[in-house]
């Protein structure tokens, strides 16, 4: 987040770790970045050439999982990541075995 926004933004991050699944939600308030500094400049971060929103959600894909990435309807950005959790394996196979 503070590659692609000002340092006068809000940032805010939920982590909920359920039975089945590990939900990550990171939203920002939408204070937008000098359009006049380079992406990162003011927080010290140096661009990457990474793989960005389409890499998170390949990845989140490989685990099966799910990424919900777009602007917020009250302003700002958002980014939600659903990953299942090994729980649902393991009373997958009890299940199996009883």
């Amino acid at each position: 987040m503070l590659k692609h926004t000002s340092p006068a933004a809000r940032a805010t991050v939920l982590v909920d770790y359920l039975p089945h699944h590990l939900a990550v939600s990171v939203t920002d308030d939408g204070s937008p970045p000098d359009p006049a500094t380079p992406a990162g400049a003011t927080a010290g971060i140096q661009p990457t050439g990474g793989h960005g929103l389409i890499g998170m959600r390949e990845r989140a894909r490989l685990y099966g999982g799910t990424v919900t990435i777009g602007p917020r309807a009250e302003g700002g950005f958002g980014v939600h990541l659903t990953l299942p959790t090994s729980a649902r394996e393991v009373r997958d196979v009890q299940r199996r075995e009883d």
